[in-house]
C-alpha cells in the first residue's frame, strides 16, 4: 500500500481519544493528526488538555478539546453530540484513558480502588464503544475501534490485581467486538504496550474522591510500585507508540504490540494453556467431548 493510500483511509475523517491530554493519548493524536485526520481531544485533566490542543493546533491539527470522566456516560454522550457539531461525522474512538489502580498484595486491596480501575479502565472502554459505535454505523463509512490495554493483558503481573484484571477484560471485549462489528465494516484493535514513558504511575493526581481508600496512604509507595514507576520512566518515548498504532491500522492488525520482546511471556503462557488442553484430552472423565463438535455462536 503506498503512502498516499495509506493516508486517503483517514483524511478528513474524525477521531475521538480519550485520555488525550498527554502520554499515549496525545502520541496518536499526533499520529492521526499527521494523516489529516480531525482530532476530539477529552481528558480529565483540563489543564493538561489545554496544553494538548494548543499544540495540535500549531501542528495543524483540526482539533476539538472536551473534558470527561470517562466513567460516566453521560460525559461521552455530551462529547459525541459536541464531536458532531464540530467535524459531522465520528469514524474512530481510542479508548485511551486508564489508570494503575492500587498495587499491592490481593489481601490489602480496598474496594475504592477496585471499583476506580474498573470504572476507568474497564467501564470506560465500554461507554466509549457504546456511545461511539452507533455515530460510527450511522455514516456508513470505515470506522475504527482501538482500545488501549496492555501487557498486562496477556499476562497477570504480581500485585497488580485491579490492572490485570480490568486491562484482560479490554482484551477479551476487543476480540467479542471485532467479530461483532466486522460486518459493520468497524475494524477493532486492542494495543497492548508494555512499558512506555507516561505518568500511568502517576494516576493518583486525577484520582476522584469517590474513590480515594479511608485506610490506604497514597504517599506511601511500595517496593512493587517503586521498581514498576521507574520501568515506566525507561520505558520507550510515546511518540513510537502513536506511530506505531497507525502503522498496524494501515496494515489492519488485531492486536498491536510495540514490544517484540515480549513475545517469549505471550509464548510461555500459551503453552501452559496448551499444555492444559493436553491434560484435559488425557481424562477420562473428558473423552466424551474429546470429538465433539465445537459449540460456538
Amino acid at each position: 500500500m503506498t503512502k498516499e493510500n495509506s493516508a486517503s483511509q483517514f483524511k478528513g475523517k474524525t477521531v475521538v481519544i480519550s485520555g488525550g491530554a498527554e502520554g499515549i493519548g496525545l502520541s496518536i493524536a499526533k499520529a492521526l493528526g499527521e494523516q489529516q485526520m480531525n482530532v476530539v481531544l477529552a481528558d480529565i485533566d483540563d489543564k493538561n488538555l489545554q496544553k494538548a490542543r494548543t499544540e495540535l493546533e500549531s501542528l495543524g491539527v483540526p482539533v476539538l478539546s472536551v473534558s470527561l470522566d470517562v466513567a460516566d456516560e453521560l460525559q461521552w454522550q455530551s462529547i459525541a453530540q459536541q464531536a458532531v457539531a464540530r467535524f459531522g461525522k465520528i469514524h474512530m474512538v481510542v479508548n485511551n484513558a486508564g489508570v494503575g489502580g492500587d498495587s499491592g498484595p490481593i489481601e490489602s486491596q480496598e474496594k475504592e480502588g477496585w471499583q476506580w480501575a474498573l470504572d476507568v479502565n474497564l467501564m470506560g472502554v465500554v461507554y466509549g464503544a457504546k456511545v461511539m459505535v452507533p455515530l460510527i454505523k450511522d455514516h456508513g463509512e470505515a470506522g475504527w475501534i482501538v482500545n488501549v490495554a496492555s501487557m498486562a493483558g496477556m499476562g497477570g503481573v504480581p500485585y497488580s490485581g485491579a490492572y490485570n484484571a480490568t486491562k484482560a477484560a479490554v482484551v477479551a471485549l476487543s476480540e467479542a467486538w471485532a467479530e461483532e462489528l466486522k460486518a459493520a465494516g468497524i475494524h477493532v484493535a486492542v494495543l497492548c504496550p508494555a512499558f512506555v514513558q507516561t505518568r500511568i504511575y502517576d494516576s493518583e493526581r486525577n484520582r476522584p474522591t469517590r474513590y480515594k481508600s479511608k485506610t490506604l496512604n497514597p504517599d506511601e509507595e511500595s517496593s512493587f510500585s517503586k521498581k514498576a514507576r521507574e520501568m515506566v520512566q525507561n520505558g520507550i518515548e510515546p511518540a513510537l507508540v502513536g506511530k506505531r498504532v497507525v502503522e498496524a491500522l494501515i496494515e489492519g492488525e488485531r492486536y498491536i504490540f510495540t514490544h517484540p520482546n515480549y513475545r517469549q511471556v505471550v509464548q510461555h503462557r500459551f503453552a501452559r494453556i496448551d499444555e492444559a488442553f493436553v491434560n484435559a484430552s488425557k481424562s477420562p472423565l473428558l473423552q466424551h467431548l474429546v470429538d465433539q463438535k465445537l459449540d460456538m455462536l
